[in-house]
């Protein structure tokens, strides 16, 4: 299950190879309320406010139609958001955030956030036992020459969504007041990035085993990145989030390769709500949100531009069963909006062309926008264009009714 009304959960991801299809979810009864501020019953922090103690389980679908769920106690305070399993080690690597409380000197909340790595059970539940959480990396600001001073533990990998592409993990964060919002990957080389920046060292090992973290504060070993070319500012320093600026992101999300020198990246938008003649200025103002697409040069990722046109960025759309008007409850037009995108998957074609499917985020007139209905939509792209073709837009290929929300879609399998 997910805890209602989270808008960062339930991911989907193929397997590197293809072999089955993984997500992220809570080992609690049917209509749980906020199951994702609950502690794991093997990480509890007596400073969390929530009562509730839930593991986090891996959910994954086998290509025989079989599901497998793992128990975990990685993410405590907080929720798993994706989970991709790698065909060839045969173990989970997910992201997520933890902390709910106070309790940022429990060991166990700090080294089981961001990114993890868990050993699939094959068993029934009730037959399992999860132990401690086991970090595949960490981050921290101070990595970064220019940052002196240390954020607050265990918020630097508050991450969104986990890749597994050409033998490299990646992971991207996009929300939270700490660390950096910037998409990361995992250095198993210890050489590609000695001040925090850099890109994968060609042949590198792909990581297997769990990270080293330090026992009294719970803290990961720095093994992983910035992706050279993106951003590198706190997030505590961007006040503007989406001014037009392609270092200043408002929520990253998925990224998915069209190849070794082409990445798209996910925006899901700036969650601003404001709305005044007829539509959700905030929303309608953004430059980034959609997907970005980014180029590699001479070793450096570059920004090209974004792909947004046809999602009707803050323009609020009609969806069968909600009421009509104003919500006196918010003041707004119960109405949603897209807002941006944060999952997505791609195919390419033969004609030098990808296409990709995605899932909206919304603001709108209901009481938690991520509550609001969505859209599934689809777009065309030229891969080797830098800058936007003229032409391209957003087509929707399915808009979901009140109570309706739709999370994920798959990524492609990585190449190996």
């Amino acid at each position: 299950m997910s805890s209602f009304s989270s808008k960062s959960e339930l991911a989907l991801n193929l397997s590197s190879k293809g072999s089955a299809l993984t997500f992220m979810g809570y080992v609690a009864p049917a209509n749980t309320l906020d199951a994702s501020n609950g502690n794991t019953p093997g990480v509890v922090d007596p400073t969390n406010p929530d009562a509730q103690s839930v593991y986090r389980a891996v959910a994954e679908l086998d290509r025989n139609g079989k599901f497998w769920f793992t128990e975990t106690n990685a993410y405590s305070g907080d929720n798993g958001r994706a989970a991709v399993l790698d065909d060839k080690t045969g173990l989970y690597y997910t992201a997520g955030n933890s902390n709910n409380g106070e309790g940022t000197s429990v060991p166990g909340v700090i080294f089981g956030t961001g990114a993890q790595l868990v050993r699939p059970a094959y068993k029934p539940e009730q037959a399992q036992n999860p132990g401690s959480p086991t970090p595949v990396g960490g981050f921290s600001v101070t990595q970064l020459p220019a940052n002196t001073k240390a954020d607050k533990l265990g918020k630097d990998t508050n991450f969104a969504e986990v890749a597994d592409y050409n033998n490299v993990l990646y992971y991207t964060k996009g929300s939270g007041s700490n660390g950096i919002d910037t998409v990361y990957f995992v250095d198993t080389t210890g050489k590609a990035c000695p001040q925090g920046v850099g890109v994968p060292v060609p042949g590198a090992a792909f990581p297997s085993s769990a990270d080293a973290y330090d026992p009294a504060t719970g803290n990961p070993a720095g093994n992983m990145c910035v992706l050279a070319g993106f951003p590198t500012a706190l997030a505590k320093s961007i006040k503007t989030p989406d001014t037009g600026a392609a270092s200043n992101t408002a929520d990253i999300g998925a990224l998915w390769f069209a190849n070794s020198t082409t990445l798209y990246v996910a925006d899901s938008g700036n969650g601003d709500d404001t709305y005044a003649d007829g539509s959700y200025t905030g929303a309608a103002a953004q430059n980034l949100a959609g997907i970005q697409k980014w180029s590699l040069v001479n070793g450096t990722w570059t920004y090209d531009y974004t792909l947004n046109t046809g999602l009707g960025l803050g323009v609020p759309y009609t969806v069968a069963g909600l009421p009509t008007g104003t919500n006196p409850a918010t003041g707004r037009p119960w109405a949603p909006a897209v807002d941006g995108i944060r999952n997505f998957t791609g195919k390419t074609n033969c004609d030098g062309t990808v296409t990709l499917y995605a899932v909206t985020t919304a603001v709108g007139g209901v009481t938690d926008y991520g509550a609001d209905p969505n859209k599934l939509v689809a777009i065309t792209d030229k891969t080797a264009a830098v800058a936007a073709p003229a032409g391209e837009k957003f087509t929707t290929l399915r808009t979901t009714g009140a109570g309706d929300v739709l999370r994920g879609v798959s990524f492609t399998p990585g190449t190996r």
